[in-house]
C-alpha cells in the first residue's frame, strides 16, 4: 500500500486544502492533511520529504526546504519582451501564423505560456495527476490577471496520458498543425552527462525529479515523436544542444541557441 502523501496547510485557508485534497482524492493521489501554525522557510527545512503545501498563494509542491509551483505570473515580464522575432521557438513552430498547437510534454507549462502569448492556441498535454493539478491552479491565478487573462484562454488543459491523446487524435483523422515534444529527461549521450556535472540543476527541476523519478513516470519522447508525425503537419522537438536526435531521426530542419536546439520534423502529405 503506497502512503499517503503530506498536505500540509495553515488554518486559514484549510478549507482551499480540503478542496485539493478531494481534487487529487478524484484523481488517484491520497493525501494526509495536516494542519500546522505556520508554514515556512524552517518548517520546510524541518521537513524535507516531498509534500504538498496549501497557502495564500496557492499550491506549492516542495521537498528539501525548497517549495515550487508552475509561476506563470513571473513570467510576465519575459512575455512582454518576447516577440516572433526574438523568440527561436516561434521561428520552429511558425507562431506567426497563429497555429494550434499541442504540447505533449507540458511539464511546468512555461513553454506552452509562451507560446499561446504569441499567438497559438495551445493543447497541454499532461498525465501525472499532481503536476496536472498545478498547472490547473496556476492557470486559475493567471485568469485572474488582466495582462494574462487574454492568453489563458488560448490556453486549453487536457489530463491525459500523451501516448494515449495523441492515438486518440490518429483514430479520429485529427490533423493539427504542431506538436512540441519537450521531454523532461532526454536520453544522455557523453556530452550530456558532462553537462549535467557542470549544470546548475534549477530548484523547479530538482523537485520535478523527486516527483518524477527516472526509474517511474520520466518520458523519453521516442514513442510519442512516431505518434506526432502521424497526425502533425509539423513536430518540433526541443533538446540541449549537444544531444542526440530524438528516436535517432534526423529532424528535417533545425534552429540552434547556445543551450538547447529546436528540432523540426515536416509531414508535407498532412
Amino acid at each position: 500500500m503506497v502512503n499517503p502523501m503530506r498536505l500540509y496547510t495553515v488554518a486559514e485557508v484549510k478549507d482551499q486544502a480540503e478542496a485539493v485534497q478531494q481534487l487529487l482524492q478524484t484523481r488517484g493521489v491520497v493525501t494526509e492533511l495536516i494542519e500546522i501554525e505556520q508554514l515556512n522557510a524552517r518548517f520546510l527545512r524541518q521537513h524535507p520529504e516531498l509534500a504538498l503545501c496549501v497557502d495564500h498563494a496557492g499550491l506549492w509542491l516542495s521537498a528539501n526546504g525548497m517549495k515550487m509551483q508552475p509561476d506563470w505570473m513571473a513570467e510576465i515580464p519575459r512575455l512582454k519582451r518576447a516577440s516572433l522575432k526574438s523568440e527561436m521557438i516561434a521561428r520552429a513552430c511558425q507562431l506567426g501564423e497563429q497555429p494550434h498547437l499541442i504540447d505533449a510534454t507540458a511539464g511546468l507549462g512555461h513553454d506552452g505560456l509562451l507560446m499561446a502569448s504569441l499567438g497559438a492556441e495551445v493543447t497541454l498535454v499532461e498525465r501525472h495527476p499532481i503536476l496536472f493539478t498545478l498547472l490547473e491552479f496556476a492557470k486559475q491565478q493567471a485568469e485572474q490577471d488582466a495582462y494574462l487573462a487574454p492568453v489563458m484562454a488560448r490556453m486549453h488543459l487536457i489530463f491525459s496520458d500523451a501516448a494515449d491523446y495523441l492515438t486518440q487524435r490518429i483514430e479520429q483523422q485529427a490533423i493539427t498543425d504542431v506538436v512540441y515534444l519537450d521531454p523532461m529527461f532526454p536520453q544522455r549521450d557523453q556530452h550530456q552527462q558532462a553537462a549535467k556535472k557542470q549544470a546548475r540543476v534549477k530548484k523547479q527541476m530538482q523537485l520535478l525529479h523527486l516527483l518524477l523519478p527516472e526509474d517511474g513516470q520520466m518520458d523519453l519522447g521516442d514513442q510519442l515523436l512516431a505518434l506526432a508525425r502521424q497526425m502533425a503537419k509539423r513536430v518540433v522537438v526541443k533538446r540541449p544542444r549537444h544531444a542526440v536526435f530524438l528516436n535517432d531521426e534526423t529532424p528535417d530542419h533545425q534552429w540552434q541557441g547556445d543551450a538547447c536546439r529546436f528540432d523540426a520534423y515536416f509531414q508535407l502529405s498532412l
